[in-house]
């Protein structure tokens, strides 16, 4: 076995701090485990995140100084490679990066390791970029912005694959992309989901309703599940907010099914999506944290079956021979997902809230610190377990 790896010069680079979401939830425990380590970021919006980040050395780029960069980052898109360049970290020993955008480009100095902790490759210029920049999800000035400025990026992003020393992906499925665009190997572990705060209710699914949660990203494909449930009329309650939150609204039928309830916090989530009968996951993730919380609710899934779903969901009639925790439906139209609600309504009683909890507690968050630190060669690997690749 390898001898601890030993940093005490660390830095932690996050691509912005703007909102608290799956990503943030990866960094929290990052900087756990380096609880002296500054936070390196774009841009960070003050006040966003839980008071254990608010208080950390957050330092940004020069990016936080332009015009509007904090509530529209994501027009300075552009501009993010120089940006993440521009991060001095000439004094740290290793760097560790939380990069679904620009972060796994950080120039460290010769001799410091970098490990990339992956949640995708920069899904705008790659195989998800007609959802943010196609017809319908762009207007023509930005599709035309788009059209110069996404080669460059992919070049650039293709390019800088070889800085860091090793990958670690969230899921199987990111593993698979980070090979395909980057021609890198990577290691998987999923990432952190906080079962201790959710519990199974005394009477599971007893709000009758189903229920969604996330951010409002084209790629969550929350219009393909309003469509269905305006279909069918069952009542779907959407939580969360974001980026598309206006077109998808505009979707909704007054006095119809699909209802959105706004953001959902913490000390309300159990309640939430253990009254749910099943949760509605309708995108292609990359991982999908909130489907597992649904889980740990004892609430099933009802999930397209491609991406990060295929790690976290049970399916009925599972080949191991798990319990199941959810179906799955093999298209993105309203077609196959209302065929996938009426599986579903005659099969519900299937599912057993208890062992959906069990499944869910795989992807618990003391799960995720520990293989971690064992990735870093900061802990031995558990009995039994094999032993993590040493860090280069």
């Amino acid at each position: 076995m390898p001898a601890p790896f030993s940093a005490p010069r660390v830095a932690l680079v996050h691509d912005w701090l703007v909102s608290w979401r799956g990503g943030e939830r990866c960094l929290e425990v990052f900087a756990e485990i380096f609880p002296q380590a500054p936070i390196y970021t774009l841009v960070h919006r003050p006040g966003s995140l839980p008071p254990a980040i608010e208080a950390r050395d957050i330092r940004t780029s020069f990016l936080q100084k332009l015009p509007l960069a904090v509530s529209r980052h994501r027009h300075y898109l552009p501009l993010m490679p120089a940006a993440v360049e521009s991060l001095r970290l000439d004094a740290f020993d290793l760097v560790l990066s939380s990069s679904w955008c620009v972060a796994k480009g950080a120039r460290v100095r010769p001799g410091a390791r970098h490990v990339c902790y992956c949640h995708t490759p920069m899904r705008y210029v790659w195989d998800q970029r007609g959802e943010y920049f196609g017809p319908g999800r762009a207007s023509l000035p930005v599709r035309a912005a788009a059209a110069l400025a996404v080669p460059l990026l992919r070049r650039w992003d293709a390019a800088t694959a070889g800085r860091p020393d090793r990958y670690i992906a969230n899921s199987r499925h990111v593993a698979g992309r980070i090979r395909r665009f980057y021609g890198r190997d990577a290691e998987v572990i999923h990432p952190p989901v906080d079962c201790a705060s959710l519990r199974v209710p005394d009477r599971p699914g007893a709000g009758g309703y189903y229920a969604m949660l996330g951010a409002f990203a084209p790629y969550k494909r929350v219009d393909l599940a309003i469509a269905a449930f305006e279909r069918t009329g069952r009542r779907l309650l959407v939580g969360g907010g974001g980026q598309d939150e206006g077109r998808l609204r505009a979707r909704v039928r007054p006095g119809g099914p699909v209802e959105f309830v706004g953001p959902v916090p913490q000390d309300r989530l159990a309640a939430f999506l253990g009254g749910a009968r099943a949760f509605v996951f309708p995108g292609e993730e990359d991982f999908g944290i909130a489907p597992v919380e649904a889980q740990a609710c004892g609430v099933p899934v009802v999930a397209f079956g491609r991406g990060g779903a295929l790690e976290t969901v049970v399916g009925l009639g599972d080949a191991q021979g798990r319990p199941a925790t959810g179906l799955f439906f093999a298209e993105q139209s309203v077609d196959a997902l209302c065929d996938a609600l009426e599986r579903f309504e005659k099969r519900a009683g299937e599912f057993e809230p208890a062992a959906i909890r069990r499944h869910a507690l795989d992807f618990d968050r003391p799960r995720f610190r520990a293989e971690i630190e064992r990735a870093l060669g900061l802990s031995p690997p558990d009995s039994g377990a094999a032993a993590p690749t040493a860090l280069p």
